[in-house]
């Protein structure tokens, strides 16, 4: 890991820790004050400072499957490690049974693993419930032999409305949509973390036979609520 001289942006230091060329681009950790921030090619993904809406992400599904009575230790796919807010999480929930959580970038699993971001994971990694599955999402959803789960909790964009590489953006649309139907069982939750509102998407998953469509909205300090979309395949 790499260490470069700080830099000032406002009243905070900002120092770039490591920087890596990874398949699908540049990714960058970086320190702004106290708090770690994740970029990916020059646009930034997200960060330590509150965490509240990663949480929510994994909370809002597993009280999803909980009011409708679902399965006895459910089974979640979270999509994308990130600071590790939401694995954490779902590990500290016992009710969950197995938990694959699909990270695309080998830098930032290392960053758990050796890095300072293994703070925020709280050691999630290691849980006997846990599988590090490290491929692209968009790939791993359309394995042929895939397995089916209770939740898919993802988390891999700004939201479906800005995504991160221009390949993400398949996976909002009816083909993707399509693909995350049949990765769920029966009575399985999909939940969508988002920077902002996006209706276009809530009509799409009612579009692509989604039912229970809703929007989770969590107030941050600056700008437009952060959402989680929730849906249900009842089918």
């Amino acid at each position: 890991m790499t260490t470069a001289l700080p830099e000032r942006d406002g009243h905070q230091t900002v120092v770039t820790l490591d920087r890596r060329e990874g398949p699908f681009g540049e990714v960058v950790l970086r320190q702004r004050g106290p708090h770690y921030e994740i970029i990916a090619n020059g646009c930034f993904l997200m960060d330590t400072a509150d965490g509240r809406s990663e949480r929510l992400l994994i909370q809002a599904a597993l009280d999803e499957l909980d009011r409708t009575g679902g399965a006895t230790a459910p089974s979640v796919l979270i999509g994308g490690l990130g600071v590790g807010f939401s694995l954490a999480h779902a590990v500290a929930e016992p009710r969950w049974g197995r938990i694959a959580v699909v990270e695309r970038e080998d830098a930032i699993i290392a960053w758990h693993r050796t890095g300072p971001l293994g703070a925020f994971s709280g050691g999630a990694l290691d849980d006997a419930r846990v599988a590090v599955v490290h491929t692209d999402l968009l790939e791993h959803l359309a394995a042929a032999d895939g397995e089916r789960y209770d939740a898919l909790c993802l988390d891999i964009d700004n939201g479906p409305d800005w995504t991160v590489t221009d390949s993400n953006s398949g996976l909002y649309g009816a083909d993707g949509l399509a693909v995350l139907w049949h990765r769920l069982r029966r009575g399985g939750v999909l939940a969508v973390w988002s920077a902002q509102p996006s209706p276009d998407f809530e009509q799409a998953l009612r579009t692509a036979g989604f039912a229970d469509v809703v929007s989770r909205e969590i107030p941050v300090s600056r700008g437009v609520p952060d959402v989680v979309h929730l849906a249900r395949r009842i089918g």
